[in-house]
């Protein structure tokens, strides 16, 4: 099986996981869509802010000297944005409603970046 459908079973069972969950996006660190799980049709602008986030969020870290990315939440009036590495050439973004339970996101969010970041080391 190819990379994007894997990447894309594994986007699909945190949506089936996690019901505030409303959709994904697995990118290169480039801002090249893998996968998507929106019902949008904005993945390849999605995907290109999403890899400029992370190097944004990763550069903060290291100048502030506040160890490895684990995640980048955004907060708004219409809900939640995260962002995880998953892996070292791999970003997915999930998309969550608003009265989302923030917890299970975050839990099931790194979960699936692990599953990412296997399928890609696997891939490799």
């Amino acid at each position: 099986m190819e990379l994007r459908q894997e990447v894309l079973e594994e986007m699909t069972l945190l949506r089936e996981r996690t019901p505030d969950v409303s959709g994904s996006v697995a990118c290169t660190v480039d801002g090249l869509p893998i996968a998507c799980d929106l019902e949008s049709r904005t993945s390849e602008q999605v995907a290109a802010l999403s890899a400029a986030l992370l190097a944004m969020s990763s550069r903060m870290l290291v100048i502030t000297g506040r160890g490895a990315l684990e995640e980048t939440l955004i907060s708004s009036t219409a809900g939640f944005v995260a962002f995880y590495a998953a892996g070292p050439t791999i970003v997915l973004t999930v998309l969550a409603g608003p009265g989302a339970n923030v917890g299970l996101l975050r839990l099931e969010g790194r979960k699936t970046a692990a599953a990412v970041a296997a399928v890609a080391a696997r891939k490799h």
